[in-house]
């Protein structure tokens, strides 16, 4: 099969296209011929070697998490899935090799759900590590009817999902961080749009004089501050990048779980009309380093997807 892959951790001149034997099929593996993956920034963490001493790696080492695609293979064990099946997945595995940035990746049965119906193969592809990220915070921080959410950094990857989310879940306003120029796409997601950086605080009590009831965290730093002295029950600032800062302030960290049952509800939220992954920009898989680039700048509005 074709991949990209490294051989050592490094700059993302490592990436490479080359052929790559097929991956094997365990007993509750199912093997996908990818159509699409999701480029996240974690890949890159990935490939700099940044997650080395959590997760076991081995080389050649192919990265992504996002994936979707159709069901090549099955082992014994599947029961949920059928060779020709359209499916989704966040392909986390216990360990670090078999990624999605390839033609065919080995996913554990418990990675991955039906494609929704109404997805383009590029939305498919970009929806499940940042539609579960998303998802699983709003879901720890018990995000429900009338709540106001502030979620900063509303127009990434992650913060044009949560957003979303925040109102399907119930949510009375989203406040939406963002810069000036995406103001206008964060409106379009149903948010009150607010601009990042010096002043933040008051710009939100500005439009939230009584605070708001959950904050969700992408970024760590001053905004999870900000977050703190805007919520009335810390427990519910969530964060998916500063664990220990989080933590201090009273409130929770999220690392994303592989999960069926929450990737089913994400499909089904999509075919509903009520989530829409937007693609910035797609990138076929031998432009994979260029792709990776553009995450890494940090302006992406939505989501970047590798049309494999």
């Amino acid at each position: 099969m074709k991949a990209i892959a490294i051989d050592a951790y490094g700059p993302v001149d490592r990436l490479t296209l080359r052929e790559l034997p097929t991956p094997p099929v365990g007993p509750d593996t199912v093997l996908v011929r990818v159509r699409t993956a999701g480029v996240n920034p974690v890949d890159g963490k990935v490939r700099e070697g940044a997650l080395a001493a959590l997760l076991p790696s081995h080389f050649p080492l192919v990265p992504g998490w996002d994936a979707a695609g159709v069901v090549e293979a099955v082992g014994p064990a599947v029961a949920g899935f059928a060779v020709g099946d359209e499916v989704i997945g966040y392909v986390r595995r216990d360990d670090v090799q078999h990624g999605t940035y390839a033609e065919l990746v080995p996913a554990p049965e418990r990675c991955l759900a039906d494609k929704p119906v109404q997805a383009s193969w590029a939305e498919a592809g970009g929806l499940p590590l940042a539609g579960l990220t998303a998802y699983q915070a709003l879901q720890l921080a018990r995000t429900g009817a009338g709540d106001t959410v502030l979620v900063h950094g509303a127009s990434g990857g992650v913060g044009h999902l949560a957003v979303q989310l925040a109102k399907a879940l119930g949510a009375g306003r989203v406040i939406g961080t963002a810069s000036e120029a995406n103001h206008d796409f964060v409106r379009s997601l149903g948010a009150e749009p607010v601009s990042y950086g010096d002043g933040l605080l008051d710009r939100v009590r500005a439009v939230a004089p009584d605070g708001v009831d959950v904050a969700l965290d992408l970024f760590g730093g001053d905004a999870l501050d900000v977050s703190a002295e805007l919520l009335a029950r810390p427990a519910r600032l969530i964060s998916t990048a500063d664990p220990e800062h989080v933590t201090r302030l009273g409130g929770s960290y999220v690392f994303v779980k592989p999960s069926t049952a929450d990737l089913s509800v994400l499909a089904g939220l999509v075919d509903a009309g009520r989530l829409t992954v937007h693609v910035a920009r797609t990138f076929p898989l031998d432009e994979a380093a260029e792709a990776q680039r553009l995450v890494a700048a940090g302006h992406v509005r939505g989501k970047v997807v590798l049309e494999v």
